[in-house]
């Protein structure tokens, strides 16, 4: 299996607001930078469709290490809240509704299919390929304002 990075960012120009996503996938010393966004959006989202189309761009199973300032996502992951609202019907523990349940089954079934290993990173601390998509993120997110 290939071992690809991806780095991710979502940011959003008022939440709601327009926002923007990146991936930066990276692979045998080759780069490829993936953006986005939609017009009315909340960051949130915006860190799930990074997450996302980073992982729809690859074309076989790869084991990945995803790195992301969001704990949104990786909480999710790394804690077991995705199996947890999966197996209980898209319900958190309240047995409220989980927010942005769409984005979520779609990450669940790219999951079943790459091994991925998310990573949280202190955004807006240094770290290069962050910084990167926060500024592709953003970029867009304001072309869209």
């Amino acid at each position: 299996m290939k071992q690809v990075n991806i780095y991710t960012d979502g940011a959003c120009k008022g939440n709601p607001g327009a926002g923007g996503w990146a991936a930066i996938l990276e692979y045998g010393g080759k780069e490829k930078e993936l953006c986005g966004g939609e017009k009315l959006t909340t960051n949130n989202r915006m860190e799930l469709i990074a997450a996302i189309e980073g992982l729809k761009a690859l074309k076989e199973p790869c084991a990945v290490t995803l790195y992301s300032d969001s704990q949104y996502l990786v909480n999710a992951i790394n804690r077991g809240w995705l199996v947890s609202w999966k197996q209980k019907g898209w319900r958190k523990a309240d047995k409220s509704p989980v927010l942005n349940d769409d984005l979520w089954k779609t990450l669940s079934d790219l999951l079943d299919y790459h091994q991925v290993e998310f990573v949280w990173v202190r955004g807006h601390d240094g770290h290069a390929y962050n910084e990167r998509c926060d500024a592709l993120a953003s970029g867009f997110a304001e072309k869209l304002q």
